[in-house]
């Protein structure tokens, strides 16, 4: 068996959820998952990524390192001395935690675990689909960004087939704020069994409510007044009630 790096990320109630990486001879990654347990099913084989920086994105959504495993092809883990993979405790946080500035946004790191049932994946895909396709509208009345988002490719390879996936990767402000608002729309999209994660690089899970993200926007060199328009066709704000247009067709009446 082949030796993994295991990771393991405790959810608020109380369950956790692990995650495994490897290198192979090839220079390809293999990532498995799964709900912490003796066997982790969900795998995935990707190419043109390193392993230090899939590692680095995963400890910024809060994964913590347990340990150096062998798990074999059928996803079995075990681990050093043991014969299956155990639950091994966390460090007790720190009761009274030093109060320091929140350090300004520099890189966004986003993850999908996609292990949905088909019929949701199919839904996902056609979803993906039609909001790149509104944000491509929306992008060509906008200046192009420095540099382009490889996401967008990964997405549309990813949900050709309606396969389970799992992705990983960033968003720099050279990308601009369009493909951090696609993310936030397929996640507040609620898709059962689609996991989306979007992260700073402190571990600061980022929320759908763009009103409580003054710094993201920052970071991207924007404001909520300036991508309005753009948030509300994807559905991540209300319309304004335009009072002035909605009187225009209501007849004046005097007494």
């Amino acid at each position: 068996m082949a030796a993994w790096n295991l990771y393991r990320h405790r959810n608020s109630d109380g369950s956790s959820k692990d995650w495994a990486v490897r290198s192979n001879s090839d220079g390809s990654i293999t990532t498995r998952w799964g709900k912490t347990a003796s066997c982790l099913p969900g795998v995935s084989n990707r190419s043109g990524v390193r392993q230090f920086d899939i590692e680095k994105q995963k400890q910024a959504k809060g994964y913590v390192l347990v340990a150096e495993v062998e798990i074999d092809g059928d996803g079995n883990v075990v681990f050093p001395g043991n014969a299956s993979a155990t639950p091994s405790p966390l460090p007790e946080p720190d009761s009274n935690p030093e109060l320091v500035p929140t350090p300004p946004v520099e890189v966004l790191y986003w993850t999908i675990d996609c292990h949905a049932k088909q019929p949701v994946r199919v839904e996902l895909g056609i979803e993906v689909r039609r909001l790149i396709g509104v944000i491509q509208s929306v992008s060509d009345q906008q200046s192009k960004p420095e540099k382009y988002w490889d996401g967008w490719q990964q997405f549309i390879d990813a949900t050709l087939n309606a396969e389970t996936f799992e992705l990983s990767g960033q968003i720099k402000s050279v990308h601009g704020v369009l493909p951090w608002l696609f993310l936030l729309a397929l996640k507040a999209k609620g898709f059962k069994g689609v996991e989306i994660d979007i992260a700073t690089e402190t571990a600061r899970d980022l929320s759908v409510d763009l009103k409580a993200e003054q710094d993201v926007l920052v970071f991207f060199g924007t404001g909520l007044d300036s991508i309005r328009d753009t948030a509300e066709v994807l559905g991540l704000l209300k319309p304004r009630l335009n009072l002035a247009a909605a009187m225009s067709h209501t007849d004046d009446c005097w007494f």
